[in-house]
């Protein structure tokens, strides 16, 4: 599952940096989850650090993109399989 940001945010930007894998970003009122980049920190941390940080209580779960925890392991596999590639090369 991907986590979404919803329209109570305050764009109070604690969250975009709390972030391992960049996919929060300020969208055009409000800030917004790449739900290609997002795996709830599974691969970086236990709970998702943007819910913990948020003041408002406004990321929930998107239910436009329902993934289960091994399909979140593997997109957190891939993203850093293309993080290293990146990094190499030239």
């Amino acid at each position: 599952m991907a986590l979404m940001i919803t329209d109570e945010c305050i764009n109070c930007d604690v969250c975009e940096p709390e972030c391992p894998n960049e996919a929060i970003y300020l969208g055009t009122e409000i800030y917004q989850i790449d739900p290609k980049k997002c795996t709830e920190c599974v691969g970086h941390f236990d709970e998702p650090q943007c819910v913990q940080v948020c003041p408002v209580a406004c990321i929930p779960v998107n239910p436009d993109v329902m993934e289960d925890k091994e399909t979140l392991w593997q997109k957190y596999r891939r993203l850093q399989a293309v993080a290293v590639s990146t990094v190499t090369s030239p």
